[in-house]
């Protein structure tokens, strides 16, 4: 409950500065030097005659044994200081009293009409008084009473007006036990959302200025609603806080409780000592006349002395050796947060090196199999040839999946700002679907609104891994049935462009049980009629992906009746998009009269195949360099128009190279071939002199994009000069 402390200055100095050490030590709960000052001061007020003070007095005791949780003397002490609130009539006097008299018997059980009496008769004395403030500790605890006692519809008006009382004083201790009252009366009306946002208010408010009890006592609330709700991980969270909070009040309890046993007994010591000076001169004969029993009282003080300081000896023992143990449990906690950080740098590395060993054999598969399929005279392989690219396009999807988990729990991913074209973008994720389409007999839609701007800047990488992933699935658990991908323009600001995405599919549905657990790590259906069922991580990499865009994934369906996933993206207008990759094919068709000479550099003899052939395939001529030494030497000693460079070679590596060819040669464009994560080395590719680059596997058309763009710069460089 919340008590009222009164306050006021008078010209008696020694007594107002009693009045201010024993309302300090109340406030830091040092219940033994307060109710010691306190008895000081109704000792000093009463020889004073000064009514006013032994109310002060009187008072204190009263909130210090209520927070004691003896009642009868906090009670006893009330009474005693609401009869010289009268005697002065003084009403605001009279405020602090019936406050503080409601709150002990509304804690008291079967007595809280009585309370809720006294809470009202401040009401009417501050209306009377014209003093609305005084009003809001009274109501809040009227409505504190009732939700108490389980009556909520008699509690709202009261939790209605102490938020209009509160209006916009700050003052985060009330407030945030007002929203904790408002989240308990609407959890209890099954008013969800609402319970929801004052919890989270409160809290909030709480641990703004340290409030541990209101953020406890919030923590606990919202638990038990998150529960309610199913909200199973939020809800335990919210536990953590609570045992969080309620560790750091047991500290404060256990205290508060130690300092109450000793307060108790030595307030019933002082008053044993209070009554024996006023009849020490009575008895003083007869006590000097008992001087054998005064000398066993001192040997028995003696003694007491002596057993006390053997304790606080061993109690300083104890004290040193916990300090010892908590210093070997920091050292061990940071030899632990050492060891977890070097294992999580080891795990990085270790996902960096299966990324390159995985990606580089891969190349020559999808390599291979894209040229294979070329080949007519290989017609009638040409299924088993779909297969083959098709189990290595998705084992390649598989890696990138795990190695984009890994980026993003590591939080190395960022976005990225470059131009590039929607339309071909989703027609290029179309494409890659076509052989699962053809396998599952699915119809494959898509309608892109002409409104939207045909070219824009953003991240085409991540924006294609959310639709790769969203099509994928769909795709997949769809058979003889239909995929939407439809793209609108939901609004223009400025030089934005806010754009609509949705997936749809009428496949198996998700069940309403499972939506929330398919956008989890490594979750996924258990479906029957699927034997492929992948890894789980497809959808928890579009939520988190989302999330850097500042977007979020909703979802609507129901089983067997399909799924619809969409989102919004806010993508600036690329207002001078640069030259497309066709138009600068042409451009480097039209304008060159020379067979155009590549050095490909690349240690694996498989990757040299692949990659000749496809150069080749164009009528580039292609020139081959196993190692770094050799592609310098082919580099001085003829000339080349671009250079395609391998980065983890033996002996000199591919950077080291190019740093080596720029010494003699600055013009020839050299574009990095890496399977590595080009993230972790992005910015030393560029730094060593390299143009551009391409990640193994490569899609071939994209691999022609970049080697005729470079081409065509070339063009324009030499020209130049």
């Amino acid at each position: 409950m919340l008590f009222a402390q009164n306050t006021g200055a008078i010209s008696k100095d020694s007594l107002e500065i009693l009045v201010d050490i024993t309302r300090e030590n109340l406030l830091k709960y040092n219940y033994k030097d307060g109710v010691e000052n306190a008895y000081l001061l109704l000792e000093g007020a009463e020889n004073s005659d000064a009514d006013y003070y032994k109310f002060h007095a009187h008072n204190y005791l009263g909130n210090a044994y209520n927070q004691l949780k003896d009642n009868q003397r906090a009670k006893s002490n009330y009474l005693k200081a609401l009869d010289i609130a009268h005697n002065l009539e003084n009403d605001t006097l009279l405020i602090y009293i019936y406050n503080n008299l409601g709150n002990v018997y509304a804690e008291e059980k079967g007595s809280a009409k009585k309370g809720i009496a006294y809470y009202n008769r401040v009401i009417d004395l501050a209306d009377s008084l014209k003093i609305p403030d005084k009003k809001l500790a009274p109501t809040i605890n009227i409505a504190w009473t009732f939700i108490d006692d389980g009556k909520y519809s008699q509690a709202y008006p009261y939790l209605k007006e102490s938020l209009r009382l509160l209006g916009d004083i700050k003052n985060n201790n009330t407030r945030s036990q007002l929203y904790m009252l408002l989240g308990r009366y609407h959890h209890k009306t099954n008013k969800l959302d609402s319970a929801s946002y004052y919890f989270t208010q409160g809290l909030q408010l709480a641990e703004a200025d340290s409030l541990i009890l209101p953020a406890s006592l919030i923590c606990k609330d919202f638990a038990a609603m998150l529960f309610e709700k199913g909200e199973f991980e939020a809800a335990y969270k919210s536990l953590e806080k609570y045992d969080n909070y309620k560790a750091q009040l047991f500290e404060k309890d256990k205290l508060a409780q130690i300092e109450a046993a000793n307060a108790r007994f030595d307030v019933n010591e002082y008053r044993r000592n209070l009554e024996i000076s006023k009849k020490e001169q009575a008895y003083q004969d007869e006590l000097i006349s008992r001087s054998t029993e005064k000398i066993l009282i001192m040997v028995v003080a003696s003694l007491i002395l002596i057993i006390t300081l053997l304790i606080l000896n061993k109690i300083n023992q104890d004290r040193k050796k916990l300090i010892h143990q908590l210093k070997e449990k920091n050292n061990q906690l940071v030899d632990a947060r050492d060891n977890a950080e070097r294992l999580s740098k080891l795990k990085t590395e270790f996902f960096s090196t299966v990324s390159h060993e995985l990606r580089t054999p891969l190349y020559g598969v999808v390599g291979l199999a894209s040229l294979l399929l070329d080949d007519k005279s290989l017609k009638k392989h040409e299924s088993d040839l779909k297969s083959l690219k098709f189990s290595a396009d998705y084992l390649l999807a598989l890696i990138n999946d795990v190695l984009q988990m890994n980026k993003m729990e590591s939080k190395q991913v960022k976005l990225e700002n470059i131009p590039f074209n929607l339309k071909e973008l989703v027609l290029s994720i179309v494409n890659t679907f076509e052989f699962t389409r053809l396998q599952n007999n699915n119809k494959v839609h898509y309608f892109i609104d002409e409104d939207i701007p045909e070219n824009l800047i953003g991240d085409p990488v991540r924006l294609s891994q959310i639709l790769m992933n969203l099509v994928g699935n769909a795709v997949k658990f769809t058979e003889n049935g239909d995929i939407y991908i439809s793209i609108k323009l939901q609004a223009r600001v400025d030089d934005r462009a806010v754009i609509y995405f949705e997936v749809k599919d009428n496949g198996i549905g998700i069940p309403k049980s499972k939506q929330k657990l398919i956008f989890e790590e490594f979750s996924q259906l258990r479906a029957a009629n699927y034997n492929y069922q992948g890894t789980g991580l497809g959808l928890p990499i579009v939520k988190r992906l989302l999330e850097l865009f500042n977007s979020q994934i909703h979802l609507k369906s129901k089983e067997g009746e399909g799924a619809l996933f969409c989102f919004s993206l806010s993508l600036k207008e690329d207002k001078a998009p640069s030259k497309e990759a066709g138009f600068a094919h042409e451009v480097y068709l039209d304008n060159l009269k020379r067979v155009q000479k590549i050095l490909v550099v690349d240690d694996n003899k498989i990757n040299q195949v692949v990659t000749r052939r496809i150069l080749e395939k164009q009528n580039f001529e292609c020139i081959v360099a196993s190692n770094g030494v050799e592609a310098i030497e082919k580099a001085s000693a003829e000339n080349f128009d671009l250079i395609l460079m391998d980065l983890n070679m033996p002996g000199i590596n591919g950077m080291e190279t190019t740093e080596r060819i720029r010494e003699f040669n600055k013009l020839v464009p050299i574009v990095a071939l890496t399977a590595v994560e080009i993230e972790e080395v992005r910015n030393e590719i560029y730094a060593s002199g390299m143009n551009d680059i391409i990640v193994k596997p490569y899609d071939i058309e994209r691999f022609y994009q970049i080697v005729n763009r470079n081409l065509s710069a070339n063009i324009e460089a030499v020209s130049k000069n």
